[in-house]
């Protein structure tokens, strides 16, 4: 794990789990798997803050548990998953896109929770709703829940491993750390609810006390509010599967971008159709029949048998080959290659990355060693059509970035200088690799500068906090316009500014 990404998993796991969890989960990601015992004397927390900590760690999935055969449990950070965190907006967003307000809430609460019961979501959900709405209106759950089923019917949201129930037995005593399990048929199955109700609107501070005070009444007399039906079941957010909707996406553009509007469409329904029968880290999709694919083309694209042949035959003889023809059954089956696919968005935003900081004379010599693997010196200079000086230097520049790498073949054993080949390449992994660690670095440089901004204005932000809450209570009670004219103007022209400033840099 690289320095850039370690700090960018402390930084996200203070901004959004606080200074304790971040201080485990920052021992775990230097030090790899380790007991609890190891853990507190590492980070020299209490007991209790570690175990609260890993519970919090757990129950969001950015630590997982080992038994060991000695019997002791060990945690391990997962910090792919804690990089994760920066893709959050764009899992609600998305999920907003193709389901609605009641999708975006779903997947903002599993995600803001870690997990939860579905009957749980669906009211959190309905009472957030209800909120935004007029007065006298509501939101019924099973409007929620038909959402919920419809994020789980296209593997959005996914069951979480569960405790296998085993017989009790007296002798037999219990492990120290429970093995979870689920079936892979059983991930996406959703319980038979029948959730009848409707969201309900925060009451008034006074209401909420009494409520409160009942309910605590009740606590002390015994009685307990009755089970959820789902009670166990939990839920969670399936990233992979957003991330395979992502890549789809950047395909479908990118033929778009390509040819024409009617080949991406073609290739957005061979995805469609596939993306739930096809793993998430398949090279390939499973083969399609050009039947199957005009039977599933939507309503609105009327073309015709022999045209979707046509487009399918060229662009299963495109040079990218994002599509490719597998068999001649069922008038001719094609996959969508994947992994083909994604080397080749690759390698086009390296191409740009290339042409924006060294200029387009760069970025041709970068095309040229990708299509030609191996090239001299003289043979750059040759094929690109650049004076040798200027070449020269450009494969420098390019070299220092790792951006292109230098392979030596030598003639003979003694490796002499004067009697090897000097071969420039480039190694499109090592090259995203580093391009990828270095967005991780940018991201983290632009969370310490937000933080330092807010620590160097808090006083500031602390005084038009004073100020706003001032104004909305008068604003309460009915104060007249002059009156609220003189409580703004307890903040002057400079600070008005200053903040304005503060804002701008923060947002950017």
């Amino acid at each position: 794990m690289t320095q850039a990404e370690l700090r960018l998993c402390s930084l996200l796991l203070q901004e959004h789990f606080g200074e304790i969890v971040e201080k485990v989960g920052n021992s775990l990601l230097r030090t790899g798997p380790r007991p609890l015992r190891l853990l507190v004397g590492d980070t020299g927390l209490l007991p209790d803050q570690v175990k609260k900590a890993l519970c919090v760690l757990i129950q969001h999935s950015l630590v997982r548990y080992e038994l060991q055969p000695r019997g002791s449990v060990e945690y391990e950070a997962r910090s792919e998953r804690i990089l994760r965190i920066l893709r959050y907006p764009r899992y609600i967003y998305t999920a907003k896109t193709l389901y609605g307000d009641p999708g975006e809430l779903l997947v903002e609460e599993l995600l803001l929770h870690g997990h939860l019961p579905m009957s749980c979501a669906v009211a959190r959900v309905a009472d957030r709703l209800t909120e935004t709405m007029e007065d006298g209106k509501t939101v019924d759950y099973s409007e929620v829940s038909s959402t919920f089923v419809r994020l789980a019917d296209t593997h959005f949201i996914q069951r979480c491993p569960m405790v296998p129930e085993s017989p009790r037995s007296a002798k037999v005593p219990l492990p120290p750390a429970p093995a979870m399990a689920i079936a892979e048929k059983d991930m996406y199955i959703v319980p038979r609810l029948s959730l009848v109700g409707k969201g309900k609107r925060r009451h008034s501070c006074d209401e909420e006390e009494e409520g409160k005070h009942k309910a605590k009444r009740q606590k002390q007399e015994g009685g307990s509010s009755e089970t959820p039906p789902d009670d166990g079941i939990y839920w969670q957010v399936n990233l992979e599967r957003f991330h395979q909707h992502f890549r789809d996406q950047a395909l479908v553009s990118a033929v778009a971008s390509r040819m024409d509007q009617t080949s991406s469409e073609v290739v957005r329904t061979m995805l469609r159709m596939s993306e739930v029968t096809t793993a998430s880290g398949a090279s390939r999709t499973q083969p399609l029949s050009s039947n199957e694919i005009f039977r599933s083309l939507p309503a609105g694209y009327n073309i015709g048998k022999q045209v979707l042949d046509q487009y399918l035959a060229l662009l299963a003889d495109d040079p990218l080959e994002f599509v490719g023809k597998s068999g001649d059954s069922g008038g001719g089956t094609y996959t969508v290659n994947l992994h083909k696919a994604l080397v080749s968005l690759a390698t086009a935003t390296l191409e740009s990355i290339v042409e924006e900081r060294f200029g387009s004379r760069c970025a041709r010599i970068f095309r040229l060693l990708l299509r030609k693997k191996h090239l001299e010196q003289k043979q750059v200079e040759d094929f690109a059509m650049i004076p040798a000086k200027e070449a020269k230097d450009m494969l420098y520049r390019m070299l220092s970035e790792n951006l292109v790498s230098l392979q030596e073949i030598p003639r003979t054993p003694d490796h002499a200088p004067s009697r090897t080949f000097y071969l420039y390449t480039v190694n499109v992994m090592a090259a995203a690799r580093m391009l990828l660690h270095r967005c991780y670095k940018s991201v983290a440089n632009l969370m310490e500068r937000r933080q330092h901004e807010m620590r160097e204005n808090k006083r500031l932000l602390e005084k038009s906090q004073r100020v706003e809450a001032i104004l909305a209570s008068m604003q309460a009670t009915g104060a007249e316009a002059a009156q609220l004219h003189e409580v703004e103007e307890m903040i002057t022209g400079p600070e008005r500014q200053q903040l304005e400033t503060l804002k701008r840099n923060v947002n950017k």
